[in-house]
């Protein structure tokens, strides 16, 4: 099993900044791309970084300048610093891996269970 834990969402001031960290634990031989989606109500689930294994970056047009993606491979973890942040950024964000197994070496995608962050006018 593997498994995705996201924390760090939360209320917050529209200027104002949030970190969230989602850690990756379990059978786990690597980790390749590892992203975050956010899913605001009655909207379409959509990326909002990404990263891969080699930490080449990638971002929605709606959030390059304010949020960056990073990660740590010594603790399986993919970070989302997010400053200036806008009412319009509320959202559940769900952190996103591509991840191979120990026990098969075989790839699959998972997601974290969501964090909400709302960010008040």
């Amino acid at each position: 099993q593997v498994h995705l834990v996201e924390s760090g969402g939360g209320l917050v001031q529209a200027g104002g900044s949030l970190r969230l960290s989602c850690a990756a634990s379990g059978n786990i031989f690597s980790i390749n791309a590892m992203g975050w989606y956010r899913q605001a109500p009655e909207k379409q689930r959509e990326l909002v970084a990404h990263i891969t294994s080699i930490g080449s970056t990638n971002y929605a047009d709606s959030v390059k300048g304010r949020f960056t993606i990073s990660r740590d491979n010594a603790k399986n973890t993919v970070y989302l610093q997010m400053n200036s942040l806008k009412p319009e950024d509320t959202a559940v964000y769900y952190c996103n891996a591509d991840i191979t197994r120990r026990m098969d070496f075989r790839s699959y995608e998972y997601w974290g269970q969501g964090t909400q962050v709302t960010v008040s006018s």
